[in-house]
């Protein structure tokens, strides 16, 4: 009964502008909390999120709620086909709604279960208190360091984990590679940023095996308060370059989501940077006093290149510079000689070599991630060719396309046109769209949709080069991605299986 009564408390703090009277409400059977519908059952409070997505609240309501088992609903927002049916807010309502504005239990195929909307301004604050109540304690419990940017979060959030490692740190790492717990992996969790409410759940799973959190913080995370109340004790953003305007709608409202990352900064804590272009963006757009350092990458020993070869490319210095100041920070002190803790990111720069053949596999996938990979394979490897093998994910930005072709033609010798989880577009439409930015390419790019292929033809290219001819091949898109989204699903998929499968066909030894 203390439970329900402390989960009746939570509820009456909160501030809803729809919510069924808190006595009418039984929380006895309200035993744990949700952000997947399909996950829910009787005794789940279902928090959903109602975003400006282009989808009708009726098809929201058909495909998430209708059969959906909460027990009650929690949301951000009015779903028109709710029938609202009004009630007289109950005694002791107070005069800002915060604790009623009228009763939600609905007709239709919601009906009999409570619905409680929040103000327009208090989603994050009540997803806070929901958590602080199902997964204590708070996040201020940690050290948290959280890095942005288009591109290099992976590798910098990678980079951190190993160097506060090697100085005894207990380290749980969140990204796009999944969770990680002192280096090992546990687990995918789908998302760059996982939602609140999960990043809140593990928290709590790992409260007594970690005491440093680093992770990954995406565009998506910050616009949709993903991190609410985290304050973190380092950060960083990488760069910026255009990306995700299927979502953010233009390349400002796309920069203002990031530089939401501001927001979430404990007193003191500077924005760290490489980048010249998102230091002077800040300044002139929040302002001179804008708490953000632009930080040089260092020069590094020949013996940090001989053991890390992956330091020669310039991103990755960049990356480094990043990391080795973000440990600084959380540690308290410098660490000495930092690049001797680091490891090869999955799925970024990885190398298989035979002979005069490199075969490198990168999880680039924008105009400007492709741009500067190229640019660092010309210098890495003056001599050779360069055959680059790409697609364009579907359901996504679409006006990336032809500047990613137009990337790809401007780095490359030669060019494979494939496919990269089409998700529900066609690939041949996808594949139009690039090649309107391929026109320059000389020769024109060879087109071979099935990715699978694509790679088999790459390696046969290879093959039929003289023996003494230098050439790199990317393979760009998928990194670590073990699969292919089409229509839904995700089919089992593999870049990295592919180039061995084939490097085993050859005969090479692609170490």
């Amino acid at each position: 009964m203390a439970e329900a009564s402390s989960l009746r408390a939570v509820f009456a703090a909160c501030r809803f502008t729809h919510a069924p009277a808190l006595d009418a409400l039984d929380t006895r059977r309200l035993t744990n909390i949700q952000w997947r519908a399909e996950r829910c059952t009787p005794s789940s409070i279902l928090c959903f999120q109602r975003l400006d997505d282009g989808r009708s609240d009726a098809e929201l309501i058909e495909r998430y709620l209708a059969h959906s088992h909460f027990g009650a609903l929690v949301i951000n927002r009015p779903l028109a086909g709710i029938r609202d049916a009004k009630a007289r807010a109950p005694e002791g309502a107070r005069r800002d709604g915060s604790l009623l504005a009228g009763s939600t239990r609905q007709a239709g195929p919601l009906a009999g279960r409570p619905i409680l909307v929040t103000a327009p301004d208090a989603w994050g604050e009540t997803l806070e208190r929901l958590c602080d109540h199902f997964y204590p304690p708070r996040p201020a419990a940690w050290r948290i360091a959280g890095v942005t940017g288009t591109n290099g979060k992976t590798t910098t959030v990678k980079y951190l984990e190993s160097i506060l490692r090697a100085a005894g740190r207990r380290v749980l790492g969140i990204g796009t590679l999944g969770l990680s717990l002192n280096g090992e992996p546990l687990a995918e969790t789908g998302f760059t940023s996982p939602p609140y409410i999960e990043l809140r759940r593990i928290l709590h799973r790992y409260q007594a095996e970690a005491d440093t959190l680093v992770m990954e913080v995406s565009s998506h995370a910050l616009h949709q308060g993903r991190v609410h109340g985290l304050r973190f004790a380092a950060a960083a953003w990488t760069n910026f370059s255009q990306d995700h305007l299927d979502y953010h709608g233009d390349e400002a409202s796309y920069f203002a989501a990031k530089a939401r990352i501001l927001d979430q900064l404990a007193d003191g804590v500077p924005l760290l940077t490489t980048s010249v272009e998102v230091e002077r963006r800040l300044r002139s757009e929040r302002g001179r006093s804008t708490p953000v350092t632009r930080i040089e990458a260092p020069p590094l020993p020949s013996e940090a290149l001989r053991a890390c070869p992956f330091l020669a490319l310039s991103y990755n210095r960049a990356n480094y510079a990043l990391a080795r100041a973000l440990a600084t920070r959380l540690l308290g002190v410098e660490p000495e000689a930092p690049w001797r803790a680091l490891q090869p990111v999955a799925g970024r720069f990885d190398c298989h070599v035979h002979r005069q053949r490199t075969i490198v596999i990168d999880f680039a996938h924008t105009p400007d991630a492709l741009a500067h990979l190229l640019d660092a394979i010309r210098e890495a490897f003056p001599r050779a060719r360069i055959l680059t093998l790409f697609g364009c994910g579907g359901d996504r930005d679409r006006a990336k396309r032809p500047l990613m072709g137009a990337a790809v033609c401007r780095g490359s010798d030669q060019a494979i046109l494939t496919s990269d989880n089409p998700r529900f577009e066609e690939p041949q439409a996808i594949a139009d769209d690039t090649l309107a930015g391929m026109a320059d390419c000389n020769p024109a790019p060879t087109v071979i949709l099935d990715r699978a292929e694509a790679i088999a033809a790459l390696f046969d290219r290879l093959a039929a080069r003289p023996d003494d001819e230098p050439w790199v091949a990317l393979i760009a898109g998928k990194g670590h991605e073990p699969y292919i989204d089409r229509h839904g699903v995700k089919h089992p998929y593999s870049d990295r299986e592919q180039v061995l499968r084939h490097c085993r066909r050859l005969g090479w030894t692609c170490g």
